[in-house]
């Protein structure tokens, strides 16, 4: 499989299509709402206790701005730490290459299940399925991943994977199907959340106790030290990183710090714009092996999968500073009213508009950079300063461009636009068109406005309501008002200084 077949479902329309789709659904619109309100709120309340929560930030965006420029230099430091700590570094260019070397790692023990901490790099390449193919089962065991496996469902937020879901909805699953994947769901089970965290722990809790072998993503990895960091609220993580034999971690290249010291400004920023708690209820950290504490194996592949290509584009490559808090999710209009499974993406949201048609290719997903009004909100609210704008207007050029040169003929809206330029340039021109835009004007319009308009201009004005210009130009006005008569020095001086 390419990167391409991977980072986005295939199957799944663009996300004009797709989004149409989620809005008609009243119950994802509720789910979703309620969510992300929640999480917004606690999110602005603990960040509000930090007085140098400003200053975190800008650290923060230095620091992944220095790493992304020395990301070689870094990435040789961490494997060489990580080797020097008794485990075993390997590299990955795409996810075909990734999933090979898992599966031989995961084959080699000769066991044919394993474990699994949420992991998005891990659902980017598609392990799961790589993993199913070669006849291992790999069971998620993050209470929202197990919901959406359960359910043969899709992720569609990136902290909270099955936010799509209600509890009604959540309970049907379990009773449904966790018998056919382990210990059933209680018959008694009620839709309480204590008594749904409690099926699932029981569900998990003889996985854990059997499993040999555990997969696990990486939120960071520290070069000067080899060590790796996992922050999770649930104890899954914690169980998966210390009971079995062996430990493979699917790690993405750009998630590397330069030292351990790093980690003491990204712990406080990401729980807070994650979760909105002061710090994760469970932090792990490991480096390397330790005789007689935690796995006695730990592989550590690192990913690139379109990484190394995003790095080149200069206003690009910010988006690789992402730390997956999801705080740009909770605050964007358009995926609280969409959801993340409209953007037929592994990564949802404003930050996955920008991603993942850089890892892809923009031609890929060239719907994904326009679904953004542009308000601003996921910049304000991204705790390492990505200007997601900025990087969402840079790649609608690309793939306007990349649009153009796949045509043998330009598009209307291109016409008009060579038009509009060279009417600009002329000041006779613009004054000749001005006056029959007005006349063409008045006598379509109705009750003062202007309706529907035929060609290039029909789909965008079938939604609007024009006013109908004035008789005269602004640029007419002038010159008919500020002129000056012969000899009138005085008119001639004041209309300079006011120009």
């Amino acid at each position: 499989m390419s990167g391409a077949d991977n980072v986005v479902w295939l199957g799944t329309p663009a996300f004009p299509e797709a989004a149409r789709t989620a809005l008609a659904d009243p119950q994802l619109r509720a789910n979703l709402r309620r969510a992300t309100a929640t999480i917004r709120d606690r999110r602005l309340a603990v960040a509000a206790e930090l007085e140098d929560w400003e200053e975190l930030r800008e650290t923060a965006a230095t620091i992944k701005r220095h790493t992304l420029r020395h990301l070689d230099h870094h990435l040789l430091r961490l494997e060489k730490a990580v080797t020097a700590a008794g485990g075993v570094v390997h590299w990955a260019a795409d996810a075909a290459e990734a999933n090979r070397i898992v599966t031989c790692l995961v084959k080699a023990t000769g066991e044919s299940e394993v474990v699994k901490v949420k992991s998005m790099a891990t659902q980017e390449i598609g392990l799961n399925e790589a993993l199913a193919d070669a006849g291992i089962r790999a069971y998620e065991t993050d209470l929202a991943e197990l919901i959406c496996q359960l359910g043969g469902d899709r992720p569609s937020h990136i902290l909270v994977p099955a936010i799509h879901r209600n509890r009604s909805e959540i309970r049907e699953i379990f009773r449904r199907e966790m018998g056919e994947w382990g210990a059933p769901a209680p018959e008694e089970l009620t839709t309480e959340p204590r008594d749904l965290a409690e099926a699932a722990r029981l569900h998990l809790r003889e996985k854990f106790l059997r499993a040999k072998v555990a997969v696990s993503g990486a939120n960071f990895a520290t070069a000067d030290t080899g060590t790796v960091v996992v922050v999770e609220s649930e104890g899954n993580g914690r169980m998966c990183l210390t009971l079995p034999e062996t430990l493979i971690t699917v790690m993405g290249i750009e998630k590397v710090l330069p030292s351990f010291a790093d980690l003491d400004v990204f712990l406080q920023l990401l729980p807070r714009s994650s979760t909105g708690e002061r710090m994760n209820p469970y932090t792990s950290l490991w480096t390397g092996t330790t005789d007689g504490d935690g796995p006695r194996n730990f592989h550590l592949v690192l990913l690139d999968n379109g990484r190394t290509a995003t790095l080149a584009d200069e206003v690009g490559r910010q988006a690789l500073a992402c730390i997956r808090c999801s705080a740009c999710l909770n605050v964007c209009p358009v995926y609280e009213r969409t959801g993340g499974h409209a953007y037929g993406s592994v990564y949802p949201g404003p930050i996955g508009a920008v991603l993942t048609p850089q890892l892809v290719g923009v031609e890929n997903a060239a719907s994904l950079p326009f679904a953004s009004t542009l308000c601003g909100a996921c910049y304000d609210a991204c705790p390492v300063k990505i200007n997601i704008p900025e990087v969402l207007v840079h790649l609608r050029a690309e793939a306007v461009e990349a649009e153009r040169r796949d045509r043998l003929l330009p598009t209307p809206e291109a016409v008009v636009m060579k038009a509009a330029g060279a009417v600009l340039h002329s000041p006779r021109r613009l004054a000749a068109v001005q006056r029959l835009a007005v006349f063409g004007a008045r006598l379509v319009a109705r009750d003062g406005r202007i309706g529907a308009l035929p060609g290039p201009f029909a789909r965008w004005s079938a939604t609007r309501d024009t006013p109908v210009p004035a008789r005269e130009s602004l640029r007419a006005w002038w010159l008919r008002t500020r002129t000056p008569t012969n000899g009138d020095s005085r008119t001639t001086a004041e209309g300079k200084g006011r120009r």
